[in-house]
């Protein structure tokens, strides 16, 4: 269940143009960390990780290119980590995966969605992101 792409419900109204590795293939849907250069993203891997997007083109990787377009709100179907509230703040936990933030995550930036349905244990959800 972990590891699968979002799939979209609801599409993005802000698309932003990130940075990324040329190598790198990207597929629809994956849930993108900012890293430390500028405007540059990799797909999440870890728990806490800032909200790079989430991407709305498939990057193939190794055409020369180094630029992938993110939308940073809409409506995506999620996997989760663990159980969550429905309406809770929802933060990266790992690869193409997010779970409830903490009362930390709303200072360090790291949250990136609202929960909209409810379901115990690991699932996909509905979640709603936060567009900033």
């Amino acid at each position: 269940m972990a590891n699968e792409s979002l799939v979209n419900i609801e599409l993005p109204r802000i698309v932003v143009n990130r940075i990324c590795a040329e190598a790198t293939a990207i597929p629809y849907g994956s849930l993108m960390e900012l890293e430390t250069s500028p405007n540059t993203v990799a797909i999440s891997n870890g728990n806490g990780n800032v909200f790079g997007g989430v991407t709305v083109e498939e990057f193939k990787g190794g055409e020369g290119l180094t630029h992938v377009s993110c939308g940073m709100d809409g409506v995506w179907d999620t996997p989760t980590a663990g159980a969550i509230t429905l309406g809770a703040l929802c933060n990266i936990s790992g690869l193409n995966t997010v779970d409830a933030a903490e009362a930390a995550d709303l200072l360090t930036g790291t949250v990136c969605c609202k929960c909209e349905e409810t379901a115990g244990g690991a699932a996909i959800k509905r979640m709603r992101f936060i567009g900033y």
